[in-house]
């Protein structure tokens, strides 16, 4: 596959995904069938963060746009997550649900790539500000993993054992908190991003595809849309 099939591929196991949380219980066969699937995004989506600043002509546009969608997306992912938008009045009184999506955490991975590689700061530094990068990502979805996974994949994108390698270890610190909670059988899904190697490895040939636009927007668009018409299915009806 391209790269436009295969992002067609992730953004489909995305909504799998998010049509299991809205509707689907987690430890049915199905939910963990769905969430498996929906492992492969969020990862596959960060490779893709690594070849778009290798590709990109302009990275401060890069930034901004996912940015702007970053932005965009808060409110849908809030709404589908709580059923309430991120800043309303409730019977506390004022409140603000920083909470936001997974185009936030690969806005930071992109920062990462741009520290490690844009700046001639010493290694101590841009250590420490990787690791002020994932602490500010809590407040995302997919949080530190994917902004590692960014990273990684473009420190190492000519050395497919250690890219690999680096991968599965900040993969397996993302499965392992499922294992130790009650009902550990219910996080079993968490292992399907494992299959994401070999998608990527085996599934993609490195050509970008058809250079449209629609292909470009496309992603940016179709994450806070389908957020909000998933929330009002699973919260207004």
């Amino acid at each position: 596959m391209n790269r436009n099939q295969l992002k067609y591929l992730v953004i489909l196991a995305m909504l799998i995904d998010h049509i299991a949380w809205a509707f689907v219980p987690t430890a049915s066969p199905a939910g963990q069938l769905m969430h498996l699937v929906g492992r492969l995004t969020a990862p596959t989506m960060a490779y893709f963060i690594a070849e778009g600043y290798r590709h990109t002509q302009n990275v401060k546009k890069y930034v901004l746009r996912l940015a702007l969608f970053a932005l965009l997306s808060w409110a849908p992912f809030v709404y589908f997550e709580f059923g309430y938008f991120p800043i309303h009045i409730g019977k506390d009184g004022f409140f603000i649900q920083p909470a936001t999506g997974v185009i936030y955490t690969l806005l930071l991975g992109l920062l990462a790539i741009c520290l490690w590689d844009r700046t001639k700061w010493p290694k101590w530094c841009k250590v420490l500000l990787t690791i002020l990068l994932c602490a500010v990502s809590v407040i995302g979805d997919w949080a530190m993993f994917t902004v590692l996974w960014c990273l990684f994949f473009y420190l190492y994108r000519d050395d497919p054992r250690k890219k690999w390698l680096a991968f599965s270890i900040v993969g397996l610190f993302s499965c392992l908190p499922a294992l130790f909670s009650e009902f550990w059988w219910s996080g079993l899904y968490n292992f399907g991003i494992f299959l994401v190697p070999f998608l990527i490895q085996f599934g993609y040939n490195g050509q970008p595809g058809s250079r449209r636009s629609f292909h470009k927007w496309f992603f940016y668009i179709f994450y806070p849309a389908h957020l909000l018409v998933l929330g009002l299915l699973k919260w207004a009806l």
